[in-house]
């Protein structure tokens, strides 16, 4: 898969400190010349400069979550439990034949209550019932034919679609946002330095301040239940997973 990489100009907050250590003058008077002391001079001084920035990297998801969820209401709640539990039979067995393992088909959400406008009226009850799954799928090509075999096998409809990173994928993009940041912080550092009639020694601490994953969701309209004839698939448009990193680095400098 195609993978991008973007980077973010150094951001705006980069501070120059000097400190400057004071020449101190300290003197012992002797009897030979009570008004000339014995000077002893120490001139210490330090410069650094401290930059906080960003980095970022891209690329395509290589796993994907499908929400879906399956419906039902009745008179009461055991009748909505039934549903709901033949309905995860249908659903479960036709995914596990499609290729999935039951780790890979988790709930997300199970609820059962009474509606809101038959709860004040002791004559009439109604209860609903949504059972959510979660259904992780490591071909992101594949999510729109899961997606129909969900709907085929009985699930009500596709709550929305997450696309991410696996952990191996996730901590290689992590290092290449890190490898951006810290280039960026170079440059801003090495630029703050010419203006101040200064040059960079080296780097005398790091550290991250954050990293952010931001997975690409979208909500999916699922196709309804295809007869033999055929009826039109579900395709679902892929975005990119963008991962942020924030540095802060304190740079060693000396008079140019």
């Amino acid at each position: 898969m195609a993978r991008q990489r973007r980077h973010l100009a150094g951001l705006g907050i980069a501070l120059l400190v000097l400190m400057a250590g004071c020449s101190g003058v300290s003197g012992t008077l002797t009897d030979g010349d009570a008004g000339s002391p014995e000077v002893t001079e120490t001139n210490d001084l330090e410069r650094s400069i401290e930059v906080a920035t960003q980095g970022e990297a891209s690329a395509e998801p290589d796993r994907a979550t499908v929400l879906v969820a399956v419906e039902s209401s009745a008179d009461d709640a055991r009748t909505v439990r039934g549903d709901l539990a033949e309905s995860d039979d249908a659903l479960r067995s036709a995914l596990y034949d499609w290729g999935l393992s039951e780790d890979d088909v988790r709930t997300e959400r199970y609820d059962i209550r009474q509606t809101r406008e038959t709860r004040p009226d002791a004559n009439r009850s109604e209860y609903v019932g949504v059972h959510v799954y979660a259904v992780s799928v490591d071909d992101v090509d594949a999510v729109g034919e899961v997606i129909d075999v969900a709907v085929d096998a009985g699930a009500d409809g596709v709550q929305q679609v997450r696309f991410g990173l696996s952990d191996e994928r996730a901590d290689e993009l992590r290092s290449e946002a890190l490898g951006d940041a810290m280039d960026n912080a170079h440059a801003e550092a090495d630029t703050l330095a010419a203006n101040a009639d200064l040059e960079v020694t080296g780097v005398y601490t790091v550290s991250t301040t954050n990293v952010r994953t931001s997975p690409y969701a979208t909500t999916a309209l699922a196709a309804e239940a295809g007869d033999a004839g055929g009826a039109p698939r579900t395709g679902i448009e892929v975005g990119d997973v963008d991962v942020t990193v924030s540095v802060r680095v304190v740079f060693g400098a000396e008079q140019a």
